[in-house]
């Protein structure tokens, strides 16, 4: 029910800005609004109010929005649009294909631009009100050679404290920087420098990115094995251990960092283990077995693992922003948001990305449930993610979607005529016909990550 509600939450936040975004546009351009329409297809008629000439609606189908304008054209929408509006005598100056091409330009775009603010407010609040974390580590604790995407394997080898001084010849102080070179490097491949100067560069394309993400997955930061959090009701509480534990050896045998320990548990489900401890008052030996939980690697792999509730005390400090430091660090999420979103779009035109990777509603119900269960600042900032993921999707030229309509207009002020009317209601079905498509091969997707297939 939490991710229902999340789903629909989310959604029509989302849509709302979107398309208030397009009315806004209108009414300031002088077009004659017929209807605001949260959602597509019939409209609710107990959810239907009208507040001066439009007609302000819900409508059955929770998957978008649209904003109706006063046309002498019907190129094609009613089959998302529902049916037409009830006929009502417009003043021709007030007729879409009657305002300037500039004008019409502006109204395209509005709901992508209110999408992109709306992103770079959240970004922009949640970085005031948080601070940015930083995470000093740069040293390697661990390579999951198991994990590496092809081209990787020379990492394997590296051992254990090995420390990381550049990435994509971009000077690193934070794991944070690490991550974000191994995700945003430029070309064909991914080039590390260590401290003792050796270098190792990694054949990974830049509009890879499962691959990069497995990359950046596979490596993980040096941690002393000091608990830092402990979940109530889970192994580790229930058998004693406290917050500043260090652990010192696990059945016996010594370990130096985090993933020493997280790796003995993983491969002990239901095998009871004897851990010592170090503290204030001394060594002490507590006894602890862990769970069998299921989960799924970066490959889609699924495999039991042991677990206990224990998370790792971290060197983090959080920098305080200030009000225009956090409208900075906003407006780069955005933009770093977006260049992903493109070059996973990119990716998977060029198959360099599996469209398997696209998901659907049941995806962003999924998430969102997930986020919620963390809390507000998380639920937040899956909403500005999606946010500018719908105004990169709507920039596509797809003939229904925003950046075909802008297509038409940039094309009209070239040739100073609009394209023929029967070319853009094909257009028009066209696009309606491809939307329709891709919506079924994200369910479809949807579905099999349901499935396990």
């Amino acid at each position: 029910m939490l991710s229902v509600l999340a789903f629909l939450l989310v959604l029509g936040v989302l849509i709302f800005v979107h398309e208030l975004g397009h009315l806004l546009a209108a009414k300031w351009s002088g077009m004659y609004v017929h209807r605001f329409s949260i959602g597509m297809g019939p409209t609710i008629k107990w959810a239907t109010r009208t507040i001066g000439e439009t007609e302000y609606t819900l409508s059955w189908l929770p998957l978008g929005g649209y904003v109706r304008v006063a046309t002498g054209e019907e190129a094609g929408s009613e089959a998302l649009e529902g049916k037409a509006v009830d006929d009502v005598v417009v003043p021709a100056d007030r007729l879409y294909e009657n305002k300037p091409v500039w004008r019409r330009i502006i109204f395209v775009l509005g709901g992508i631009v209110f999408n992109l603010i709306f992103a770079w407010l959240v970004y922009s609040g949640l970085a005031l009100k948080n601070g940015r974390a930083v995470d000093p580590v740069t040293r390697i604790g661990a390579i999951d050679a198991a994990a590496l995407p092809a081209g990787a394997e020379a990492l394997a080898s590296l051992p254990a404290g090995t420390e990381i001084t550049a990435v994509a010849g971009k000077k690193v102080a934070s794991w944070g920087d690490i991550t974000d070179g191994m995700l945003s490097a430029p070309g064909d491949a991914v080039e590390l420098t260590f401290a003792d100067g050796q270098t190792v560069s990694i054949p990974i394309h830049q509009d890879a990115l499962v691959e990069r993400v497995q990359l950046m997955q596979s490596v993980t930061p040096l941690r002393v094995p000091i608990v830092g959090e402990l979940v109530p009701s889970k192994p580790a509480a229930k058998a004693g251990f406290a917050v500043g534990d260090t652990i010192l050896a696990i059945n016996g045998a010594p370990v130096t960092q985090w993933v020493e320990v997280t790796e003995v548990l993983r491969r002990s489900a239901g095998v009871p283990l004897t851990v010592a401890v170090g503290r204030t008052s001394g060594r002490t030996e507590l006894q602890v077995t862990p769970n069998a939980e299921v989960e799924t690697d970066v490959k889609g792999a699924k495999q039991t693992v042991g677990r206990i509730g224990m998370g790792v005390a971290t060197a983090f400090r959080m920098e305080p922003l200030g009000f225009g430091a956090a409208l900075v660090a906003g407006g780069q999420a955005v933009a770093d948001g977006t260049v992903q979103i493109w070059r996973t779009i990119k990716g998977m035109v060029s198959s360099k990305i599996s469209n398997r990777e696209l998901g659907g509603p049941i995806l962003i119900g999924q998430l969102a449930g997930q986020s919620a269960r963390l809390g507000v600042d998380a639920l937040l900032g899956l909403m500005a993610l999606l946010s500018v993921n719908l105004a990169v999707f709507n920039l596509l030229p797809v003939p229904v979607l925003d950046g075909g309509q802008l297509v038409f207009l940039v094309v009209e002020g070239v040739i100073r005529r609009p394209v023929p009317l029967v070319i853009r209601e094909w257009a028009m079905r066209a696009g309606v016909a491809a939307v329709l498509l891709l919506m079924v091969f994200a369910f479809t997707n949807d579905i099999r990550r349901l499935l396990g297939v």
